[in-house]
């Protein structure tokens, strides 16, 4: 690795003065949103609503790692139980053959060490990844001002759009966003996916990265009808394997930690291995894990210590994260 690609401890947060006014209000819109979707679709989430399934297995974190990773969960080669929750992740329960950001979250149990939200040991060390590698928007500001446009249909959007980016800005913006949605997506077996935005690690700051093992196999016609269907088919013939990568941060200019738009040019590092042994989803256990998964908490902050979540969208996170889980009886 070059000098310049080296990873760096000077990284730090910019906290805006009016963060915890804002966040309490994003917090407040959001909560509405789910409120009224809840009231049609049931009691749930606000964003990544639809879950596709849910399943457990395995994380093996390996030996001989780079300093820069070797901090937390990473610290030494271990072996943990691990709860998985795969979705959607719109505010509805669209089908599955619509463009949307897909989500592949997963729960690491059994780990020792203080919480990152200052609550004494951590519970967990959970990861929420997307099929995105760079977040859609710099700040939460926007995306929040965004989402709240979407909720309300495409007419609301539309004219969102041409107020805050104008005539010709708020079109070209609306073709970015539908071509970062419609990204062709393999299915959950076969995709790599992100955590798009930065966490820390001991000292140093990564993003994540979850590549999926060749054996897992390739997408297959027709599997956007129903993800589901494909994913649960492959994990009942044979385990599932992917790995876990980190990639750190090196300086402000090429990885910065408050611009969660800027795509990170630094190399990825292998970690840990994730399995998921063979196993039925729709089995009497399958479906226990998948309302254990429904009704349960994945979230970023849910972190040790040395892995808090960094930067403005990620500190937005955790105030609208936990008005969510309170709104559906998760907190």
């Amino acid at each position: 690795m070059t000098a310049e690609l080296t990873p760096g401890t000077d990284w730090t947060e910019r906290v805006a003065a009016d963060e915890a006014e804002r966040f309490a209000g994003y917090a407040r819109q959001f909560a509405a949103i789910q409120a009224r979707k809840s009231r049609k679709y049931g009691t749930g989430r606000a964003l990544h609503r639809k879950q596709i399934t849910a399943g457990s297995g395995f994380l093996q974190v390996l030996d001989d790692l780079p300093d820069f990773a070797r901090q937390g969960l990473f610290a030494q080669p271990a072996t943990f139980d691990v709860r998985v929750r795969l979705s959607n992740g719109g505010f509805d329960r669209a089908p599955d053959r619509m463009p949307d950001i897909r989500g592949f979250a997963i729960r690491v149990l059994g780990v020792e060490g203080e919480s990152a939200l200052g609550l004494g040991p951590a519970h967990s060390q959970d990861f929420t990844l997307i099929n995105q590698e760079a977040f859609a928007f710099p700040k939460s500001d926007e995306f929040v001002d965004f989402a709240v446009a979407a909720s309300a249909g495409g007419g609301a959007l539309l004219k969102f759009l041409l107020k805050r980016y104008g005539l010709f800005g708020g079109p070209a913006r609306l073709l970015k966003l539908l071509k970062s949605v419609g990204k062709p997506f393999s299915g959950f077996a076969t995709e790599t996916l992100f955590s798009a935005v930065p966490i820390a690690c001991g000292p140093y700051a990564v993003r994540v990265r979850l590549v999926p093992a060749g054996a897992n196999g390739v997408g297959a016609p027709g599997a956007k009808e129903d993800w589901n269907a494909d994913f649960s088919a492959r994990l009942a013939k044979h385990h599932l394997q992917w790995d876990l990568q980190l990639q750190p941060f090196v300086n402000e200019a090429l990885t910065p930690i408050e611009d969660a738009s800027v795509n990170w040019p630094t190399p990825y590092t292998t970690v840990a291995r994730l399995t998921l042994p063979r196993q039925d989803t729709g089995s009497a256990r399958g479906q226990e894990l998948a309302a254990e998964a429904e009704a349960g908490v994945f979230d970023p902050w849910q972190a040790l210590a040395e892995h808090r979540p960094l930067g403005d969208v990620q500190r937005a996170r955790k105030v609208v994260y936990f008005e969510s889980q309170k709104g559906r009886g998760a907190a």
